[in-house]
């Protein structure tokens, strides 16, 4: 769960300022978690605690109504028809990749492919009602639990352009030189404008910290793209011990409580410093 926070963090200063290098500092001046944390905090309140997953990404909305970045245009519209009508229903035809962004814990928390993809499924259809917007999610999950229960990377691949028909031949290379929020892949903030791309980020890092390097460098949805690659990149390599500290500190007393309490049931790995 915790290399979801970092990419978010080494991304927050990014989003709106893209930078197309690899060498940054991975918690910049002026960085912190933003609404994709945010997120990821509810879904694993939610797989901990039981209950209806659209409550918890109301609940967490409301109550941090204005994360670094903002929430989404649809999720705010979301957010304002849950504090108007109560329960909202997902209205908006989204394929925005706020579904895949937030969906790290699930990747961990189930002992099956086939429950895992249930569960992202859960966690998306209540916001997002368009089968991308689903499919994103489900394609991250997928990678993190997978990369958790000691797949290839190859392995990886196959099943993501197999299941999800995801074209995952572009190398970060290509993706430094034309990729970005506009672009010949479409509006980088769309699942299927992304997701695809923080994958490929992940499967050509060479450890933790160059899949987030990676996922930055590419431009974009910065912080998304470091947060989705991240929670694959975790499940893979491990997260080095000072990173994880470091983004710990970030946190409010009750979200590090949060993280500490799902990494004490489901799990973390750590990466061996070679």
């Amino acid at each position: 769960m915790i290399g979801s926070i970092i990419g978010d963090i080494a991304g927050s200063v990014y989003e709106f300022d893209n930078i197309k290098t690899k060498d940054f500092p991975i918690f910049g001046k002026n960085a912190n978690y933003t609404d994709d944390s945010v997120l990821t905090f509810a879904t694993a309140d939610w797989i901990l605690s039981g209950g209806n997953v659209a409550d918890y990404y109301l609940r967490y909305g409301i109550d941090n109504p204005c994360p670094m970045g903002g929430f989404g245009g649809g999720f705010r519209h979301w957010l304002q028809l849950g504090m108007n009508e109560g329960q909202p229903a997902p209205a908006y035809d989204s394929c925005g990749n706020g579904s895949a962004m937030r969906i790290g814990p699930v990747g961990w928390a189930y002992d099956t492919e086939e429950k895992t993809l249930a569960k992202a499924e859960e966690s998306s259809a209540c916001t997002h009602d368009h089968p991308e917007g689903i499919i994103g999610a489900q394609a991250v999950a997928l990678c993190t639990f997978m990369a958790r229960n000691g797949k290839s990377k190859e392995e990886i691949r196959k099943a993501i352009e197999t299941r999800f028909c995801y074209d995952l031949s572009d190398s970060v290379e290509t993706l430094q030189r034309e990729y970005g929020w506009r672009s010949r892949w479409g509006n980088g903030g769309l699942c299927q404008a992304s997701v695809p791309q923080a994958i490929v980020c992940f499967l050509e890092g060479e450890n933790f910290e160059d899949c987030i390097r990676n996922a930055i460098s590419i431009g974009g949805d910065s912080d998304t793209i470091g947060c989705i690659t991240g929670s694959m990149a975790e499940a893979f390599y491990g997260v080095p011990e000072a990173m994880r500290t470091k983004a710990m500190s970030y946190l409010s007393m009750d979200l590090y409580d949060l993280v500490n309490t799902f990494e004490e049931k489901y799990g973390r790995k750590v990466e061996e410093v070679k």
